[in-house]
C-alpha cells in the first residue's frame, strides 16, 4: 500500500486486465485504469484527471510489477522533479533500464506537458531515473506488439534521445534491440528495431512524419506492410 494514487494506461495489450490486478495487489486498491484512448498525448493528460493525489504512479498496460516492490517506502518527488522512472527488465534482449518502467509523476506537470515524440520527455522540470528495478515490461505478447516496441524505441534512439542520453549509450541499446533473441517474438522485436532505425534515418528531419510513431493505426498498417504475411504464417 502506498500514499499515492495509481493509474494503468492501457490501449490494446492482451494481458492488461491481469496486470492491472497485479498492480492493485502491490500498490493497493487505489489503482485506476484508462483504456483505449486514441492519441498518446491526450491519454497521458487524461490520466491526471483520474487521480486525487498531487503525485501518482503510472504504469503501462504491459508492465508487470515486481510483487516485492516496496510501494510503502517510496518517497515523494522533490521540488523541481516532475517524474521518477524505475527500471524494467526487458524480456527479449537482456537490457534493464527505464523503457517500460514504473513512473511516479507530478499530476500538475502532466497538465503543463509540452511537445515531444516521446511524450513524457516534454514534462516541465527534471526527470529522475531510479537505479532500482520495479518489474518487467511484457511488450512481447504478440508479433505486432513486439515489433512496435522495437520500432518506436529504436527510431527515437536513432534520432537522438529526448532525455539527454549519450550517443554511445543510445547505440549500445540499439545494438541490443536489433539482436534480440530471448523470449517470445524476440525476432519481431529485432526486426522492429532495425525498421525503426531505417525509419529514423528517412524521417528524423520531418517532424510531422516522425509523429507517426504515436499513431497506433499507422503503426499497425506499417507492420502489416512489412511483416504481415510472416506474422500470419507464424
Amino acid at each position: 500500500m502506498s500514499g499515492f494514487d495509481a493509474v494503468q494506461l492501457s490501449y490494446d495489450e492482451p494481458l492488461a486486465d491481469s496486470l492491472h490486478t497485479r498492480l492493485a495487489r502491490v500498490l493497493g486498491d487505489n489503482v485506476k485504469r484508462l483504456h483505449g484512448v486514441r492519441g498518446m498525448r491526450r491519454a497521458y493528460r487524461l490520466t491526471a484527471e483520474l487521480v486525487d493525489t498531487d503525485q501518482f504512479f503510472l504504469a503501462d498496460g504491459d508492465f508487470a510489477i515486481d510483487h516485492a516492490f516496496p510501494a510503502a517506502e517510496v518517497e515523494p518527488l522533490a521540488n523541481g522533479v516532475s517524474m521518477r522512472v524505475w527500471r524494467a527488465v526487458n524480456p527479449v534482449n537482456g537490457l534493464t533500464y527505464g523503457y517500460g518502467g514504473l513512473k511516479l509523476i507530478r499530476t500538475g506537470a502532466l497538465r503543463e506537458m509540452g511537445q515531444a515524440v516521446d511524450v513524457l520527455a516534454a514534462l516541465p522540470g527534471r526527470v529522475e531515473f531510479s537505479e532500482h528495478t520495479a518489474g518487467t515490461t511484457l511488450f512481447n505478447q504478440t508479433p505486432f506488439h513486439a515489433w512496435k516496441a522495437g520500432f518506436r524505441e529504436c527510431a527515437m534512439l536513432a534520432r537522438g534521445s529526448e532525455y539527454g542520453m549519450t550517443d554511445t549509450s543510445a547505440q549500445e541499446r540499439i545494438m541490443a534491440w536489433t539482436t534480440s533473441k530471448d523470449g517470445d517474438f524476440a525476432h519481431y522485436a529485432a526486426a522492429g528495431a532495425r525498421d525503426g532505425c531505417d525509419f529514423a534515418h528517412s524521417a528524423a528531419r520531418d517532424p510531422e512524419r516522425f509523429e507517426a510513431l504515436n499513431d497506433p493505426t499507422w503503426l499497425h498498417r506499417y507492420f502489416t506492410t512489412l511483416h504481415g504475411e510472416q506474422a500470419i504464417a507464424g
